[in-house]
């Protein structure tokens, strides 16, 4: 895999929208990657919409483990184990939640310039149950050939 990446993120966010059926939202955006210690790394900075302060985000994953840290207008470290639940403090620019995360499953597949992560968990919020929940990370080396990627519209 080359330094250089193409990361597209699934489901971490959801909307609701005008009907009230849930909507998973894609985030894609360039980043670096690297591996170090049997860990995958993903850098990449997420500008947030109505605000000039991005956030600078890092994807931390192997096999049995993923964790997000969020820093900048989002605060966050989250953590995603398989059959655990782990608490986390999300601050947004709007006041401050606690997070629970029960993980289900994390599915890795690797190839040479391509790696796919899913997981499953439930989502709880200031001690709430949310809902079931799927994040997909697919991270693709950057080539001439997908950088008209970076530059399509959030779906």
């Amino acid at each position: 895999m080359t330094k250089d990446v193409i990361i597209s993120i699934r489901g971490l966010q959801v909307l609701v929208d005008e009907n009230g059926e849930q909507e998973p939202v894609e985030v894609l955006n360039t980043g670096q990657y690297y591996y170090k210690n049997h860990q995958h790394y993903i850098l990449y900075d997420e500008p947030a919409e109505g605000f000039e302060e991005t956030t600078h985000n890092i994807l931390k994953f192997n096999e049995k483990k993923l964790e997000v840290r969020k820093r900048g207008l989002l605060e966050v470290h989250m953590i995603f184990e398989e059959n655990k639940k782990n608490i986390s403090m999300y601050q947004t620019p709007f006041g401050r939640m606690d997070m629970g995360i029960a993980t289900t499953r994390i599915a890795l597949t690797e190839q040479p310039e391509r790696i796919v992560l899913e997981v499953d968990y439930a989502l709880e919020m200031s001690g709430n149950y949310v809902g079931d929940c799927n994040i997909q990370v697919l991270v693709q080396a950057r080539t001439k050939e997908n950088l008209a990627l970076q530059s399509r519209p959030v779906s």
